[in-house]
C-alpha cells in the first residue's frame, strides 16, 4: 500500500504540478486545470498560454488545488477555489436556474495520473482540498460531480469526479444537474 499524502497548491508545489500535467500532455489537450477560471480555454488558446496563465495565477496566489503526492511525486489533484476564483462551471445555464445563493467554495476538477487510477487518489485529493479549505476559513462548499453506478463510463473523463466521492465525504445532493451530474453542497467549519 502507497503512502499517499496531500499538499496544497504553491509558488513551491508548482513545478511537482507541473510535472504531472506536461507528463499527461497538458491534461485534457493542454487545459492546464484552466477551464473553469475566468480565462478558459478554447478556440486559439494554446497548450503553453494555458501553462503560463495557470502558473502566474499559482504565483499570485489566485489558483487551489490539493495535490496528491507518491513519495517526491505529485500523482493526481483536486482544484478548489471561490466562485470568482472559478466563474465558469458545466451546465451553468441549468446551474443559475435553480440558484439560490452562490457557496463560498467550488470544488471543480479532479486529475489522477494515468498509473494511479484506482487507488483512492480522487478521494485523498478532495479530502486534501476540504482541509486547505478549513484551513483558509471554511464555508460551504459545492460541487458538480457525475453519478456513474450502473452506467460504464471511464475514469479519465470524470473531470468533476464523482458523486460516490462527495457522498462518503459527507456532501448531501441538493438538485440535479443535466441527466448524470448534481449539485452536493456541505459546510466546512473552520480551524
Amino acid at each position: 500500500m502507497t503512502d499517499f499524502k496531500a499538499r496544497p497548491l504553491n509558488e513551491s508545489t508548482w513545478p511537482d504540478f507541473a510535472r504531472l500535467v506536461e507528463k499527461h500532455n497538458g491534461v485534457w489537450g493542454g487545459c492546464w486545470c484552466m477551464a473553469f477560471h475566468e480565462e478558459g480555454v478554447g478556440r486559439g488558446k494554446t497548450a503553453a498560454q494555458n501553462r503560463s496563465e495557470k502558473e502566474n495565477r499559482v504565483r499570485a496566489g489566485r489558483a487551489h488545488a490539493a495535490l496528491v503526492y507518491d513519495g517526491p511525486n505529485a500523482v493526481g489533484w483536486c482544484q478548489f477555489g471561490s466562485t470568482d476564483e472559478l466563474p465558469r462551471i458545466k451546465h451553468k445555464r441549468e446551474y443559475q436556474n435553480g440558484l439560490d445563493q452562490l457557496p463560498d467554495w467550488r470544488i471543480t476538477c479532479f486529475f489522477v495520473d494515468r498509473e494511479y487510477r484506482g487507488q483512492g487518489v480522487a478521494s485523498l485529493a478532495l479530502e486534501g482540498a476540504l482541509n486547505e479549505i478549513a484551513r483558509l476559513g471554511g464555508g460551504t462548499v459545492e460541487s458538480y460531480p457525475e453519478e456513474v453506478e450502473g452506467r460504464s463510463t471511464s475514469g479519465s473523463f470524470l473531470h468533476n469526479g464523482t458523486l460516490s466521492i462527495f457522498e462518503r465525504l459527507g456532501f448531501r445532493r441538493m438538485r440535479r444537474l443535466g441527466k448524470n451530474h448534481w449539485v452536493v453542497s456541505k459546510v466546512v467549519q473552520a480551524q
